[in-house]
């Protein structure tokens, strides 16, 4: 087949994914569910599209964006490391091993044999992906019922982070390409186990120290002395390949070292991360991450059906009921406050477990048969965790978690701003000072210590911002007979009451403000402002407290 082949199969599947995803979207279905169905219609059911099409560069490149994306919006290693003494990760560990043992009872022969031919590190590798937790589910979970950042919120959200951190390093240690079993699949021998593991925390440490303390200086020299647009992007992207490159040469998985890369650059500073993420997210989600997903529809079929019931039966029940046990005896023992909340939390599962499962495809450690049945569970579990989330969320009585905060991890303070609009925190009572107004008497009546900018009105309309900064330029002496209308800054952004605060934001950023004006979106009419201290200060109050 020639490359226009491939063109035309890679360009239908993004066409097709990213309409397919917004008509799901309005059922309220998962988008990775809709690039899945996606490659589903135009591969197996069609036949439009071949897997044998893809360039497996791409697909590579896909696979590496997406782990980067996860680890720099959902993986938070301080949280880790601060509760490494607490309740928190006695629970979440327990809860990883308990679901670990019971899935590698089904995906290895030491109990019975399901006749899935996986060798014991293969299997331990199917084992961790099965005894995976979502912490984008369970945080959307938990934004929706607007207890995110509520003592119980933080609580479920910290668990949930320990167990994903965990589970991942399990799945990226057995999947590395130096991890090998002894003779007859047994076990793998403990000193090359000891040489990998030291391999693979030198690398992370390397890593991590470089991505936190050297690159951002770097990026921040070049774009002084260089001045390339979107040079953060391209640094970042490029860095990303390399830290992969140097992931499997340490005998690391490539996607477990994207995932780390992207976790340690999850503390760049603001400027640097708005600078990069636009390009970044537009490369994955419009088409690296859509024609990946899309691939693994491609591989979905009925076939599961072929397989012998009593391997369907414990593939899908055992799992379940260990990931069940798991989670709920490990918050019982562990003594949490919540712990039906916190159980139900750690039971949420995503769309890595069907990255991973591709991964373990395309490896050649399980078929399309086994593929496609986990593939269905795990959507199963998008579509169904988020209710049994919010179900134990409602069932919380007073009394539990009540009056006590937790540890706030970094990471959380991202979410915390998920779905908060404008209007939310918009004072409509506020008073502004007119531009007639003389600078002396503006100077007299309105500075505050701690604002720079101020939003200045005509009647009842806006008339546009001044700045201290732009008070500087004009002599004391003449204070008295200059009005505000002479020094006003009239091209001014606005926001609306609807969108959401994060943007709002991004446009003080963009425009070197700290205060921006809020229209109403029908009327155009002026309502109140929005400054940058008041998020501060909301999200400083949402992490008031002491460590759980």
């Amino acid at each position: 087949m020639d490359h226009h082949d491939a063109l035309f199969a890679i360009g239908l599947l993004i066409v097709c994914a990213k309409l397919l995803e917004g008509a799901f979207k309005r059922f309220g279905l998962n988008s990775i569910i809709a690039y899945a169905a996606t490659g589903a219609v135009l591969g197996p059911m069609t036949g439009l599209a071949d897997a044998a099409l893809h360039a497996e560069i791409v697909l590579s490149i896909g696979i590496f964006m997406f782990f980067f994306l996860i680890g720099l919006e959902e993986l938070d290693l301080r949280a880790f490391v601060a509760s490494i003494r607490g309740k928190l990760f006695l629970a979440s560990m327990l809860s990883v091993a308990i679901s670990l043992v019971a899935s590698l009872a089904v995906t290895s022969d030491l109990l019975f044999d399901l006749g899935l031919g996986l060798s014991f590190t293969q299997a331990m590798g199917l084992a961790g992906v099965l005894s995976l937790s979502s912490l984008g589910v369970a945080a959307k979970a938990l934004i929706d019922q607007g207890r995110l950042k509520e003592p119980v919120g933080v609580q479920i959200f910290t668990a949930v982070v320990i167990a994903e951190l965990v589970a991942l390093f399990v799945v990226g240690f057995t999947i590395s390409e130096h991890f090998h079993t002894g003779e007859n699949g047994s076990a793998p021998e403990l000193g090359p186990v000891a040489i990998l593991v030291g391999q693979i925390l030198g690398f992370t440490i390397v890593t991590w120290l470089f991505s936190t303390k050297v690159l951002p200086r770097i990026i921040v020299v070049l774009h002084h002395f260089l001045q390339v647009p979107q040079l953060s992007f391209g640094v970042l992207l490029g860095g990303l390949f390399l830290v992969v490159v140097g992931a499997e040469k340490a005998g690391l998985h490539g996607s477990l070292g994207a995932l780390l890369f992207g976790a340690a650059l999850s503390a760049l500073p603001y400027q640097v991360r708005r600078n990069i993420m636009p390009g970044m997210r537009s490369a994955a989600e419009g088409f690296f991450v859509p024609l990946f997903f899309a691939s693994a529809g491609l591989y979905l079929s009925l076939d599961f059906l072929k397989l012998p019931p009593e391997t369907i039966a414990a593939l899908t029940l055992v799992p379940l009921a260990g990931k069940f046990a798991g989670s709920f005896l490990s918050a019982f023992v562990a003594r949490l406050e919540a712990p039906f909340a916190t159980a139900a939390g750690l039971m949420a599962k995503g769309v890595a477990e069907i990255a991973l499962l591709l991964l373990l495809l395309q490896t050649g450690a399980i078929d399309e048969g086994v593929f496609s049945l986990l593939v269905f569970i795990m959507f199963g579990y998008i579509l169904l965790t988020p209710f049994g989330i919010e179900f134990a969320l409602k069932r919380l009585k007073a009394s539990e978690v009540s009056g006590r905060q937790g540890y706030v991890p970094p990471l959380l303070v991202r979410f915390a701003l998920e779905d908060v609009r404008v209007r939310d925190i918009l004072d409509r009572s506020r008073t502004y000072p007119q531009k007639s107004l003389t600078v002396k008497a503006f100077a007299e009546t309105w500075l505050l210590p701690e604002q720079h900018d101020y939003v200045v009105v005509d009647g009842r309309e806006l008339a546009g911002i001044v700045s201290l900064s732009m008070l500087r330029y004009v002599p004391r002496s003449v204070w008295e007979g200059t009005l505000l209308s002479s020094v006003l800054r009239r091209s001014t952004p606005t926001a609306y009451d609807d969108e959401l605060v994060e943007d709002a934001l991004q446009r003080m950023t963009e425009n070197s403000l700290s205060v921006l004006p809020v229209a109403d979106r029908v009327t155009g009419e002026l309502i109140g402002s929005i400054s940058s201290f008041e998020v501060l200060d909301m999200l400083v109050e949402s992490s008031k407290g002491h460590e759980i």
